[in-house]
């Protein structure tokens, strides 16, 4: 690209970065502006599907992560994918790609994720008792503490509590809270909801709380960055990145006289993978087991998606 051009894409990149939590509306603009000049650029197509999982634009997310993974090779937002699909109200096809990921291949962290939020979609199609035997993984009673380890413990927590094993809910609601120094499940307010303490606040922070327990594709559900750091302390050549979209093509076409035409998108392709075996073992020292597959015919919100 013409350096002009490179250094608007660059302003949009960060733009979205800096306002994808606070205002997703509008760091999805700055990424839409962006892939109007770079639209073969992996890393745009990756901004644009993040924004738009952020601001709820699911059918958007999907179209673009797709894309970022066919254009890399990767499979680095496999969960925010899948977690738009529930969102979409297509759990199957949820779990149909935690089924056909190559989880060998996989980060772990995105491999925990995903099983998150394939254990919640098990959840929304009632199969409630194979929700928490999905959850049953080694890494649950590590002695480690990863950077998804409370929403891990977190989501087995809530899968136990919804086939009524409140005892053992409760115990898992304490061990995600005494590791969850970021705040980002709600377990220590809802060990108190089990205690019977209630805890009397503003409206404003009963919204607060009525967003961190949102159910399938709340936007931040699923913790998703690009790989490149669009939010990072170095700035792009050429000043601000606060230029609007309209603004920024419009110095593109006076400097640069770059056209905006845009590549065409890959055609969408369904995964066709084998099953994964599930796993069925009761985690090591807690005493339980797996309690098969079946469940109520009732779904419940799955809190698999907490920030």
């Amino acid at each position: 690209m013409a350096k002009p051009v490179a250094e608007t894409v660059a302003r949009h990149l960060v733009a979205t970065g800096q306002l994808i939590d606070e205002d997703p509306a509008e760091a999805l603009a700055h990424a839409l502006a962006a892939r109007r000049l770079a639209s073969r650029i992996a890393a745009v197509r990756e901004a644009v599907g993040l924004a738009a999982y952020h601001a709820g634009e699911w059918q958007t997310a999907i179209a673009e992560l797709r894309t970022y993974h066919r254009m890399t090779g990767l499979q680095s937002h496999l969960a925010v994918l899948a977690d738009c699909e529930r969102a979409l109200g297509r759990p199957e096809r949820a779990i149909d790609l935690f089924r056909g990921a190559d989880r060998e291949k996989l980060d772990q962290a995105v491999a925990t994720e995903l099983l998150i939020v394939a254990a919640g979609a098990r959840g929304d199609l009632g199969q409630k008792d194979a929700a928490v035997a999905m959850l049953q993984v080694p890494e649950l009673t590590s002695e480690a503490t990863e950077p998804w380890t409370a929403r891990l413990r977190y989501a087995y927590a809530d899968a136990l509590l919804a086939v009524g094993r409140r005892e053992e809910a409760r115990e898992w609601f304490s061990r995600a809270a005494d590791v969850d120094t970021e705040g980002e499940t709600d377990a220590a307010e809802r060990l108190l909801e089990l205690d019977g303490v209630v805890i009397e606040g503003d409206d404003e922070d009963e919204e607060s709380d009525e967003a961190i327990a949102a159910g399938p594709g709340a936007p931040g559900a699923v913790p998703a960055r690009p790989d490149a750091d669009l939010g990072g302390d170095a700035e792009p050549a050429g000043g601000d990145v606060d230029a609007r979209p309209d603004e920024a093509e419009t110095v593109v076409e006076r400097s640069a006289g770059a056209g905006s035409a845009e590549a065409d998108d890959l055609a969408d392709d369904e995964l066709t993978d084998d099953e994964a075996r599930a796993v069925a073992t009761g985690p090591a020292g807690d005493g339980t087991a797996a309690t098969g597959s079946g469940g109520s015919a009732a779904t419940g919100e799955s809190d698999s998606a907490q920030r």
